[in-house]
């Protein structure tokens, strides 16, 4: 039942603010239309200390914020300033160029506290990577939950669990996070032939294989799949079809060709993308 497990590796993203990333992986690009799969935290922060990940730009994809704890600022050069706090959805779809920067709200620099959350990167198909970009906030009461017993699921985008997000999707896919207060068990939608889960924390298994905690577990297709929790534990569910096609992926671009990469590294080298009202920082290009 299942198919693969992936193990998390630590990527610093700038200013030392470091993360766990699952995807992509060695032995897996891609599940379903998930790129990119980022956890970071749970970490504090004293007084003083702050997230300030500069002005940076995406093109090909849509990113997506979930918190649990905590708190980021998001700004990015359609002018759009958002605040995120747990359960909301930040979706930003990059399309054929986004530039933004995330960062600790000015209220809470002078105060300790906590941030703990997951990032991820949904590709666009190859009809859509050229669109206009585009940025929406879901306030986490208009996201569509599901009582089970002992646990609540929430849908972040897509269709699954006979829910369907508010959030506007390219592909046919599912993301949702599920926190159980004690035991209790869910299936995963069966209508996608590629899905998986995360599991944050707590004691998870499948079909009576223990999944440890900060591993990817994916999923045979056309195989029921039941999640079971011994007790309190938090996990997120996701997956979808497939992209259309491989996908080049270079420091925070994506394409399906590499024309396409090495024009938006070009833009950026050369200060071409449009830029963040108010911010005069960015995120210089690395070497490849």
């Amino acid at each position: 039942m299942i198919s693969q497990t992936l193990q998390a590796h630590t990527k610093d993203l700038g200013d030392g603010f470091e993360v766990r990333r699952l995807l992509p992986a060695a032995t897996r690009r891609t599940i379903g239309p998930f790129i990119f799969f980022d956890h970071m935290g749970p970490v504090r922060f004293n007084p003083g200390q702050a997230v300030d990940v500069r002005p940076h730009p995406h093109i090909g994809l849509a990113t997506v914020t979930y918190l649990f704890e905590g708190a980021l600022m998001h700004r990015d050069s359609l002018g759009f300033v958002q605040r995120i706090t747990p359960g909301d959805v930040n979706w930003m779809t990059a399309g054929h160029g986004i530039v933004h920067s995330e960062r600790s709200p000015d209220d809470e620099r002078n105060t300790a506290r906590g941030l703990h959350g997951i990032q991820v990167w949904i590709g666009l198909p190859q009809a859509d990577e050229q669109t206009a970009p585009s940025f929406t906030h879901h306030p986490k009461a208009t996201l569509p939950r599901l009582t089970l017993p002992a646990a609540k699921l929430r849908l972040i985008a897509g269709k699954g669990w006979g829910l369907r997000a508010p959030v506007q999707t390219f592909s046919p896919m599912f993301y949702a996070a599920i926190e159980a207060g004690g035991a209790t068990q869910f299936d995963l939608p069966s209508e996608y032939a590629e899905r998986a889960i995360y599991v944050v924390d707590g004691d998870v298994s499948v079909g009576g294989i223990s999944i440890v905690p900060r591993t990817v577990a994916m999923f045979a297709p056309d195989v029921p799949v039941t999640v079971h929790t011994g007790g309190a534990a938090r996990i997120m569910a996701f997956g979808g079809a497939p992209l259309d096609g491989e996908r080049h992926v270079s420091w925070n671009f994506v394409a399906s060709s590499r024309e396409r990469i090495d024009e938006a590294r070009t833009q950026w080298r050369e200060q071409r993308f449009p830029g963040v009202p108010g911010e005069t920082e960015f995120i210089p290009l690395p070497e490849r």
